[in-house]
Order: C-alpha cells, then structure tokens, then sequence
C-alpha cells in the first residue's frame, strides 16, 4: 500500500516503466497504493512517463477501492478496550 506514496525521481523512472512494459499483457501486476490515480501523475513526476505507466496498468486494469474504516485503526480500538 505504498505505491508512489514517496514522488518517484529521476532515476526510478525508466527503471519502473521498464518492469511495467516488461510485464505488460505477459504477466500480472499488483500495486497497491493509499494514493488515487488520478494523483499518481504528480508522483511520477515526468508527464511522459506518467502516460506510458498509466496506459499500460490503469486501462487494462481491475480497480478495487477498498472504503470504510481502516482495519489498523478497528484493531488499535479493540486493543485498548
């Protein structure tokens, strides 16, 4: 769950779009990730490579948003009881 949660740099870029073009249609890709979509442009930080990331994972995607409490904060409630 802490996919581009940290802005990826300069020298992470090719290194994520080549895992993600290594693997697209061939095999499957999870991410996880607490940031919205539509915020992962900035996170990338490079619009080119944003668009490339995001046409080979998000529009051949599955998309679970997960809504409701979080389960940490549901455990740490039960804990203290």
């Amino acid at each position: 769950d802490d996919a581009f949660l940290v802005p990826v740099d300069a020298k992470e870029r090719p290194i994520l779009l080549d895992i993600i073009e290594d693997r697209h249609e061939r095999k499957s890709i999870i991410i996880s990730s607490q940031l919205p979509v539509d915020n992962w442009y900035d996170a990338i930080g490079d619009p080119t490579v944003a668009d490339a990331v995001l046409d080979r994972i998000v529009h051949t995607s599955y998309q679970i948003e997960l809504t409701g409490e979080s389960l940490r904060k549901i455990k740490a409630k039960n804990i203290t009881k």
